[in-house]
């Protein structure tokens, strides 16, 4: 049997194959991956990018969407960028930590004062700086895309901090998401999300945290039966091209591809709000409470985490004073 590496490497082959095949037409085409379905809102958003852009370039550049994790995990994915497999890749600010230092800001919990405050964020001076700040490590981002807020969801009621002591807490490989679920008292694991399904039904883990559409897509709603609006954070997607990509293609073709990439984050948010709606119904069908909370309380625990940044990150405590400035 193929081990799960030489699956990937007999995948990649094949899009390289399919790369040089579109080359000899004269044609640049990109390869992204993401770990979401066909029918997922990002999916959408990106399959309408990609068609913008083969339109606006008259065919000449042209972007290839593997959806499903079928070039692996994200973490994987950007990997596979970095080695110049792959040229795009959507992820999110969470892993996106470990690149580049300025995306630990959005995942500091209860940053944003709302939906208007984050898209400012994001469409802003700010939200290009920190796009950029990945060059270094080979790749750039072209544009956020919204992933709602995240909150946690287990088997029971969490209607505050106290509710989380003693539970082991599925969380993205991020320093600060697992430094947040510290602070509320609970214990922060690590963990793919494609094993998270299974990790909840047999209780390796007790509870995990994301946004409404993904607790549903993924039949998380199945075996946790709770989701608590606490909205800890608003972490957003991004989409991200390699360095080497980008550069190479031409002052008009650049501008091509990051209009397109703009034009699929405003379709998103339209996409998402709509995402939202129809799988929390599904959610309620079968039987989920949806558990509004005291917010209060949760921000007042995950202060010493803000201390903790002015005193040992100076340089992140004032992007995060910044973006609370943003009007």
């Amino acid at each position: 049997m193929k081990t799960r590496k030489s699956l990937l490497t007999a995948v990649i082959g094949a899009a390289l194959t399919f790369g040089v095949s579109a080359q000899a037409f004269a044609a640049t085409t990109l390869k992204l991956s993401h770990n979401h379905t066909r029918d997922h809102a990002v999916h959408k958003a990106m399959d309408a990018m990609a068609k913008e852009v083969r339109e606006t370039t008259d065919g000449e550049v042209r972007i290839r969407i593997y959806p499903d994790a079928q070039l692996g995990s994200q973490r994987e994915s950007m990997e596979l960028m970095q080695n110049g497999a792959l040229q795009m890749v959507k992820t999110n600010a969470a892993e996106l930590e470990a690149f580049a230092p300025a995306y630990s800001a959005f995942n500091m919990p209860y940053l944003f004062r709302d939906q208007t405050h984050f898209y400012a964020t994001q469409e802003g001076e700010i939200g290009e700086e920190i796009l950029e700040s990945s060059r270094k490590s080979g790749f750039i981002g072209l544009t956020y895309y919204d992933a709602g807020a995240r909150s946690f969801y287990t088997s029971k009621p969490i209607n505050t901090p106290a509710d989380l002591k003693g539970m082991k807490v599925r969380v993205q490989p991020s320093p600060s998401a697992i430094a947040m679920v510290e602070a509320l008292g609970g214990s922060a694991t690590p963990l793919a999300y494609g094993e998270l399904y299974t990790a909840l039904q047999q209780g390796v883990v007790d509870a995990a945290e994301n946004n409404i559409p993904s607790y549903g897509m993924s039949r998380h709603s199945e075996v946790s039966k709770f989701f608590s609006l606490d909205e800890h954070t608003m972490v957003p997607d991004v989409l991200v091209i390699s360095t080497n990509a980008f550069d190479g293609l031409s002052e008009e073709h650049q501008k091509a591809v990051k209009t397109a990439a703009l034009n699929s984050m405003q379709l998103m948010k339209t996409l998402w709000a709509e995402s939202e709606k129809e799988e929390r119904a599904k959610a309620e069908e079968i039987g989920v409470k949806f558990v509004e909370v005291d917010k209060a309380s949760f921000v007042t625990a995950v202060q010493p985490m803000y201390d903790d940044v002015q005193k040992n990150n100076p340089e992140l405590f004032t992007l995060i004073e910044r973006i609370q400035a943003v009007k």
